[in-house]
């Protein structure tokens, strides 16, 4: 049994999406938890909402060019540079493509949490696209 199984774990650890998957939740993770315990310690929700959005960029950088996309992280220290800043950019692409969805939603009567469920799935795939193709190309 361990024989079919490691095998398969190390196919599975190879899968770079999948890697990028659990980078993503990860993120989150941090974004969502930040946001809340900054809720609960008084912070405005605007602030609140904007600090863990950008913890969650700050995390989804250092579990992507670790665990990600490794054999691609720029190692000079000016095209490292460029590869964050071009990170944040896509991040925020995400942020603005979900703002859009969810704003478009509301606007259609759509059920908020539906249209939030959409603009996930549109941001994963275009930063997933962006960082694969553009930022560690």
């Amino acid at each position: 049994m361990t024989g079919t199984i490691l095998p398969m774990i190390d196919r599975l650890r190879r899968v770079v999406l999948l890697r990028y998957l659990l980078a993503s939740v990860g993120a989150l993770a941090v974004d969502v938890g930040s946001f809340l315990a900054l809720l609960a310690v008084g912070i405005a929700p605007v602030i609140a909402s904007a600090s863990g959005y950008s913890l969650g960029i700050v995390a989804h950088w250092l579990l992507s060019s670790r665990t990600v996309f490794t054999d691609t992280v720029a190692a000079e220290r000016g095209a490292r540079t460029r590869q964050k800043a071009l990170f944040v950019g896509s991040a925020l692409v995400g942020l603005a493509l979900t703002t859009l969805i969810v704003g478009a939603g509301a606007a259609l009567g759509l059920d908020s949490r539906l249209s939030k469920l959409i603009a996930v799935g549109a941001s994963f795939t275009t930063t997933w696209l962006l960082r694969k193709r553009v930022v560690f190309q």
